[in-house]
């Protein structure tokens, strides 16, 4: 375990561990949380039932966050021709083809936070997948990162929407907003990422699907979630 600051212990302590918090108590609570000298990001957590050794089981898919998640979301696409033409006037941050593969093999550029791409570029852009895969940046249908409409899909990710996907545990975190957002927003965009999460409930899952969710900020410990307040399955 690393050695917590004095800082976070002294927040630790403002939270009660055996308690479940409702949504409004514990976005309440996180306020109080804040005293970094940053604008923190609101993150949510969630332990699920699946195996995550059993690809039936995998959960992967996007949520639009009704009110963003107040960060300027970098995007790049792999694109040629009309479709490149698109994504610029979308306001993709980096577009290109075989010049941005090479950049990213040969030079280790990675200061995206989307990657896009044509299905006809996916041929190229797989050499990049142990690059890209394991920092969750490889194009996928399942994300809406391969598409033809880079249009719709830069503008949506531009305005706030986010991958959802599990980690090797089984386990999902999602930015759901700023510290320096209204109470009302932040729990909008919390309902609406549940609401989500369990829509995309894999069919294999047996019993219980979430288990537990906590709220935290960048700098804060974790706030229990009392999921009879969020209708989770």
């Amino acid at each position: 375990m690393p050695k917590r600051s004095k800082r976070y212990l002294q927040l630790k302590q403002m939270i009660d561990r055996n308690k479940f918090y409702s949504l409004d108590e514990a976005i309440e609570l996180l306020k109080k949380l804040t005293t970094a000298k940053f604008d923190e990001t609101v993150e949510l957590a969630v332990k699920t039932n699946i195996d995550p050794r059993k690809s039936e089981e995998q959960i992967r898919g996007t949520v639009s966050l009704p009110h963003g998640t107040g960060k300027n979301v970098r995007v790049l696409v792999f694109a040629k021709g009309d479709k490149a033409n698109e994504a610029k006037e979308a306001g993709a941050d980096y577009v290109g083809a075989e010049d941005l593969i090479e950049k990213i093999q040969k030079e280790g550029f990675l200061d995206f936070d989307v990657a896009i791409a044509t299905p006809d570029m996916m041929r190229l852009v797989g050499r990049l997948g142990k690059i890209l895969g394991p920092r969750g940046l490889m194009p996928s249908p399942k994300s809406g990162t391969v598409t033809e409409d880079v249009s719709k899909a830069v503008k949506e990710f531009k305005a706030g929407r986010v991958e959802i996907r599990n980690d090797r545990t089984g386990n999902l975190h999602l930015p759901v907003g700023k510290a320096s957002f209204e109470e009302e927003k932040l729990k909008e965009n919390v309902r609406e990422v549940v609401k989500q999460i369990n829509a995309m409930r894999p069919q294999a899952v047996k019993g219980k699907f979430i288990e537990k969710m906590a709220l935290s900020t960048t700098m804060s410990p974790g706030v229990k979630l009392d999921l009879s307040d969020l209708e989770v399955s």
